[in-house]
């Protein structure tokens, strides 16, 4: 059954990635599209960039600010897991979700006068937004692993980083892994707002969109958006679905 699932989940990761890149390498499909549900709108597809060109900077700004977040993420789940730094446990955990409770927006507004305009005070605001999933189930995995598997790697030799490395983190991982995708796709959503301080990507038309009042424009961004989202989602779903059951390992 496991299998199956597994087979299912990449079937629909790679149906959905075909129609993603179908729908980015063909502007006149979009134009089509576009047209059909708004015949009244002259100006349909957003001027500036091409939508391959927008979800290319929208993917650096969603794929630098992941791995800042799990670098950080784990690293400190780690590091506040180890009984030298278990005294920071609870540190950790509140800082974390302080910083959550600010709005990207907020974080954005104080960055700019520090980071300028742009990439940076967007990076920083994603990367602020999206490390306490990462960080929380980095925590709660590590805490769900066996003593017994544990104990079994110490009594075998091991060191403690071959324990964390070979025992730990893999049995952690399929936990580890729920977090990133739920930062990931959290990221996807809100790296749109980067567009109001020149950042770019997917949020371009959108923001265009409203201002202008063009629902085509706000359409192009909202419609990628989404199917990019869907698209990562069900990457992440294939790959889950890949790893060995934590008994198994």
């Amino acid at each position: 059954m496991s299998r199956a699932r597994s087979f299912n989940a990449w079937i629909i990761f790679a149906f959905l990635a075909a129609v993603f890149l179908i729908l980015m390498s063909n502007t006149g499909l979009w134009q089509r599209g576009l047209r059909f549900l708004f015949p009244d709108v002259r100006n349909l597809l957003y001027p500036r960039a091409d939508p391959a060109w927008l979800v290319g900077e929208h993917l650096v700004l969603v794929g630098v600010s992941s791995l800042l977040a799990i670098v950080v993420g784990v690293g400190v789940g780690v590091l506040v897991t180890r009984p030298r730094g278990r005294q920071f446990l609870p540190v950790a955990e509140k800082l974390a979700a302080v910083v959550q409770t600010f709005p990207p927006a907020a974080v954005l507004a104080l960055s700019v006068p520090a980071l300028g305009f742009g990439f940076s005070p967007t990076i920083a605001a994603l990367f602020l937004y999206s490390v306490l999933p990462i960080l929380r189930n980095t925590l709660g995995g590590l805490a769900s692993v066996s003593t017994d598997a544990v104990d079994a790697a110490r009594g075998m030799g091991m060191t403690p980083a071959q324990v964390l490395g070979k025992v730990e983190l893999p049995l952690a991982l399929p936990v580890i892994l729920a977090g990133v995708r739920t930062a990931v796709i959290v990221n996807v959503g809100t790296a749109t707002i980067g567009a109001t301080i020149g950042a770019g990507g997917l949020g371009a038309p959108i923001i265009s969109g409203l201002v202008n009042q063009n629902p085509a424009f706000l359409a192009e961004g909202t419609i990628i958006v989404g199917l990019l989202a869907l698209t990562i989602d069900a990457a992440f779903a294939a790959v889950e679905g890949s790893l060995p059951r934590r008994d198994s390992v």
